[in-house]
């Protein structure tokens, strides 16, 4: 195949092991692979709707070809109610309604198309299982069908224009449990039961079929025995008059998807009737579509539907600061939290250094440190990115706060060996994250036997600190981060630093260009509401760094931390603000060193 592909003749959905997203490709059925496509722009595509709505011309094969038998195959298209048609072929419409089956008009040629929908809960793909549920039915039917694709979102559609609204075709099988089709008077309880709606393998536009697919062939072979055979124009309504017909009072979506309805050879057009049965092969066969091959299965199977469901109920919420992980599946430490968190271990010594970043940082905040201060050699320091930030994701209906904060810190002291007792840990926190590391540090005071503390906030809270970590949760969730970054450039670094330093400036808009509004908003609020801590109860060594002109933690702030800790140091950095690291690595450096 070539590397630009203009119309791939077959788009296939499909799932491989350990991706976190669907993929949609070009089946080569003969030669059982799978080429994925991605947009123009490098990004993968992810279901058939992207295609329909980008428009050709918009995709091309990306990446190695995949073996079908190396994915789980997928239907072309689902997520939405199938739109259905009911005694559309004239033989079919005369053995139904001479079938003792039939509850709607008792005339073999219907006035007008008979429509229902199948619910899209019933939708399974190519080579998965048939479930007939034994007491839901005992006369469970198959019909095979063509299926009608919508390009573009239509209301009342006229039959001459109902063609530019034709994307293309796949193959249907409009299982039924015919005694519920009768019982109910209506189609939609016998024909939407789980797994009543095989769809696939694939689907193809219209542009690459003869005619447009104005005459598409339809064959169902049950356990190699042909039942039903007859083309498109064999309908009783044609798929423009169906367009007109559902558009009438409705608009049609993309990817909306119309059963044109069943010929002749069904299992109650038999004398008497056949109904299916496990182990029963069913193979619907379209040219240029393929054949939509499903078994029936035995009564012990389980249905997977319910499975199905939850899962993708699951779905419905994807992680916060997720994409970077790809869904919290690569690039993670799953020890840290409930996803795992990023994290990184540095250097070879025994004594372990853990380092807490701040609101809007990441653990990267902290790496210019260690090379210069030679800690590799001595010490193994531990850097990872607090909930939400980073590389590490949050769940959406995840309540962040500085205990469960404190708890994921708890992993890393873990991973460091730092939780027994018997090597404790220098800790390390900067701005907010200083919270943490005091929380942490009464709760285990065994564990830390040094406190360093860079720009800790007032004790309790100030109102106004408060005040603006709500406001900025909000601004967050509404705005986005670009007025945020302003502000904290604007109040947060010094005036010199600003005059003098730009790279220091560019550092700290990166480190908060890099957050996601959502994870940053929670982390907002998890510090707004942080409890009062005592921190008279510290008994740790502790070393306290600030600026001159740090607007979050004052010279005088710091003094109050010196007075209520005991045996406790201060340093205060001239003309430096809020973001000590990136704007006097020096001062930092030697301050450090010399604690240390």
């Amino acid at each position: 195949m070539p590397k630009t592909i203009k119309h791939p003749i077959s788009f296939v959905a499909f799932q491989q092991q350990g991706a976190n997203r669907p993929g949609i490709g070009h089946l080569d059925t003969e030669a059982q692979i799978i080429q994925p496509l991605s947009f123009n722009s490098g990004k993968a595509v992810e279901n058939l709707y992207q295609v329909i709505v980008a428009g050709e011309h918009t995709y091309l094969a990306a990446g190695p070809v995949l073996q079908v038998q190396d994915v789980k195959l997928l239907p072309p298209i689902s997520g939405r109610d199938i739109l259905a048609v009911g005694k559309n072929y004239l033989e079919h419409a005369k053995e139904f309604n001479s079938s003792g089956y039939d509850s709607s008009d008792k005339v073999d040629l219907p006035s007008h198309p008979v429509i229902f929908t199948k619910r899209a809960t019933s939708i399974i793909a190519n080579g998965e299982e048939l479930h007939i549920h034994k007491g839901f039915t005992e006369s469970a039917d198959y019909e095979g069908e063509i299926g009608v694709i919508i390009s573009k979102p239509g209301y009342r559609i006229q039959e001459d224009e109902a063609w530019n609204y034709v994307w293309g075709y796949t193959i249907i099988n409009d299982v039924t449990a015919r005694e519920r089709q009768r019982d109910h008077k209506q189609f939609y309880i016998g024909k939407s039961a789980d797994t009543f709606c095989p769809m696939g393998p694939s689907a193809v536009r219209k542009e690459d079929l003869p005619d447009w697919g104005r005459s598409l062939r339809l064959q169902t072979h049950v356990n190699g025995e042909l039942r039903q055979d007859a083309t498109a124009k064999d309908l009783i309504f044609s798929i423009p008059h169906l367009i007109r017909t559902l558009s009438a009072g409705q608009t049609l979506q993309p990817g909306d998807v119309i059963a044109t309805g069943t010929p002749a050879g069904v299992g109650i057009g038999k004398v008497p009737p056949v109904f299916l049965k496990p182990g029963d092969e069913l193979a619907v066969t379209i040219a240029g579509l393929g054949t939509l091959r499903n078994r029936v299965a035995d009564h012990s199977q389980m249905n997977p539907t319910e499975q199905k469901i939850q899962e993708q109920s699951m779905n419905l919420f994807r992680l916060d600061n997720s994409e970077k992980s790809k869904q919290a599946q690569f690039g993670l430490t799953k020890n840290i939290g409930r996803f795992g968190a990023g994290y990184q271990r540095l250097g070879v010594g025994k004594d372990p250094i853990i380092l807490v970043h701040g609101l809007g940082g990441t653990k990267d905040y902290w790496l210019p440190l260690i090379t210069p201060l030679e800690l590799g050699n001595s010490a193994s320091v531990h850097v990872y990115d607090f909930a939400g930030h980073g590389l590490t994701p949050t769940h959406p209906l995840e309540t962040i706060s500085v205990d469960s904060l404190t708890q994921d810190l708890s992993g890393v002291f873990s991973l460091a060996e730092a939780d027994s007792g018997t090597s404790p840990a220098t800790l390390i926190a900067h701005s907010h994250g200083c919270l943490i590391a005091i929380n942490y540090a009464l709760a285990h005071p065994g564990h830390v036997k040094r406190l360093i503390l860079f720009g800790p906030p007032p004790l309790p809270l100030h109102s106004s600190i408060k005040d603006q970590l709500i406001n900025f949760a909000a601004l967050a969730r509404t705005q986005g981060l670009s007025k945020i970054i302003e502000d904290v450039v604007a109040t947060q670094v010094s005036g010199h630093i600003k005059n003098t330093n730009p790279l220091a400036v560019a550092a700290v808009r990166l480190s908060l260009a890099g957050q996601d509004p959502e994870a940053y908003a929670k982390a907002c609020s998890a510090f707004a509401s942080a409890d009062a801590i005592g921190l008279e109860e510290l008994d740790t060594e502790t070393l306290l760094i600030t600026g001159q002109d740090d607007p979050v933690s004052s010279p005088a702030v710091v003094e109050d931390y010196v007075q209520k800790i005991n045996g406790s140091r201060k340093v205060v950095l001239p003309n430096v603000g809020h973001w000590h690291v990136f704007e006097d690595f020096a001062g930092v450096n030697q301050s450090l060193r010399e604690f240390l």
